[in-house]
């Protein structure tokens, strides 16, 4: 029941998300190349926040934790920056970046203000 895609985990993360009434605003958002910003699984909106996501699939909730690296943080960060730039109708928004660590179909774990 555990194996599936990275792919997967995002869909069903923004499943899981949006039962909790959270909106999509964008998915696998990634700026222009040499930017230095990476890709951002998932952006959603909540009332006035906008979140921006990070999904995490490995065999156990601990592992997912893991596999954000400081490095990793960083480009999400510059891709949250790019995005925002492109659209200024969420310059009023609050800005938070959550992730979302996936073990199995039934083990998940959403993490607000993660980094």
């Amino acid at each position: 029941m555990g194996d599936f895609s990275g792919k997967a985990a995002e869909f069903i993360a923004l499943q899981y998300l949006r039962l909790k009434g959270y909106h999509l605003v964008a998915r696998n958002y990634i700026t222009g190349k040499g930017t230095g910003a990476g890709e951002v699984d998932i952006i959603l909106r909540h009332k006035n926040t906008l979140i921006f996501v990070e999904v995490k699939k490995r065999k156990t909730i601990e592992k997912a934790a893991y596999a954000i690296v400081p490095k990793q943080i960083q480009r999400i960060r510059r891709g949250a920056e790019a995005f925002l730039a492109k659209h200024p109708e969420y310059a009023a928004f609050d800005v938070r970046f959550d992730a979302v660590l996936v073990e199995s179909l039934l083990k998940i774990q959403h993490i607000k203000n993660a980094f």
